[in-house]
């Protein structure tokens, strides 16, 4: 049994779209997949309407976080997507973005890049605008060679010269605002160093004391130390450990399935879960 519980479609900064995403997922021989689109579970209805038979979809989202100065993303998984309060905060995330892409657009002009809010509004396709639209803008205009080297503190990166801070939840709150709306919690990423940070130990401890579920440690940016001392982590405040390919389409080179889940870990997870339940396929269009 294949289980990636990390991908992205169109409706936030992947190139898939969500039809699109089942599809491809069905055809790497996953078994289960997860939409997890960045504070946002737009795209489930066409996901749903699509979804090849054998393919079970798990309703989800990547939910924009900070502590301490640092910048986190926490994967939700099973909540209500209607949950009045979880679905307020994830439309204040989303609704900062635009004016903080402007003010990134204003920051690279000012450094001699002739970027645009309509070039970003455009690869950004009606999905959830963010620095990963950006980022490609700068590869169209030559500035950069791929996505990832716009993530530099040369650019994009936190604290980087055209970086720009936008709304994030603090992560107590949404582990708390996900689990009032019947979901599961796993702090994606947490040693993703080349996107210029670590999310402290303490901080993980302090997540795990307020009811986070798991942590995410197969992930292709995590070496194998890396994935070795997250287990250990995991281990020590009872976590769940899950892994994930973080699939944005073409916009990076990680491959659907890169990493999965383990089945047993699925399983806890969905026990766990009160506010929806995985959808198997049994036929889209």
């Amino acid at each position: 049994m294949r289980i990636d519980l990390h991908c992205h479609s169109t409706a936030s900064d992947g190139t898939d779209t969500p039809a699109g995403l089942m599809r491809a997922a069905a055809g790497a021989g996953l078994d289960v997949v997860a939409l997890t689109d960045h504070d946002t579970t737009r795209g489930y209805a066409e996901a749903l309407a699509a979804l090849p038979e054998g393919l079970t979809l798990v309703t989800g989202a990547e939910l924009s976080c900070r502590i301490d100065g640092v910048s986190l993303h926490l994967l939700a998984y099973l909540f209500d997507p209607e949950e009045p309060a979880l679905l307020a905060e994830r439309e204040l995330v989303r609704d900062d973005r635009v004016p903080r892409a402007h003010a990134m657009i204003a920051k690279l002009n000012a450094l001699g890049v002739p970027v645009t809010w309509e070039q970003v509004e455009r690869i950004a396709a009606g999905g959830t605008v963010g620095r990963p639209h950006i980022a490609s803008a700068l590869v169209e205009l030559g500035v950069v060679p791929t996505v990832n080297d716009a993530f530099t503190p040369e650019w994009l990166a936190d604290g980087g010269r055209a970086h720009v801070d936008k709304h994030e939840t603090d992560p107590l709150e949404a582990i708390r605002l996900v689990k009032s709306a019947g979901g599961v919690t796993v702090l994606a990423h947490p040693a993703a160093v080349k996107r210029g940070h670590m999310v402290p130990t303490d901080a993980i401890a302090a997540m795990a004391a307020a009811g986070l579920d798991g942590l995410e440690a197969d992930h292709t940016e995590h070496d194998q130390d890396t994935r070795t001392r997250l287990r250990g982590l995991a281990e020590d405040l009872d976590l769940l450990v899950t892994g994930s390919s973080d699939y944005h389409g073409t916009r990076k080179t990680v491959a659907l399935g890169e990493n999965t889940t383990d089945p047993e870990v699925y399983g806890e997870i969905i026990r766990r879960a009160t506010g929806a339940f995985p959808v198997p396929g049994t036929g889209g269009a």
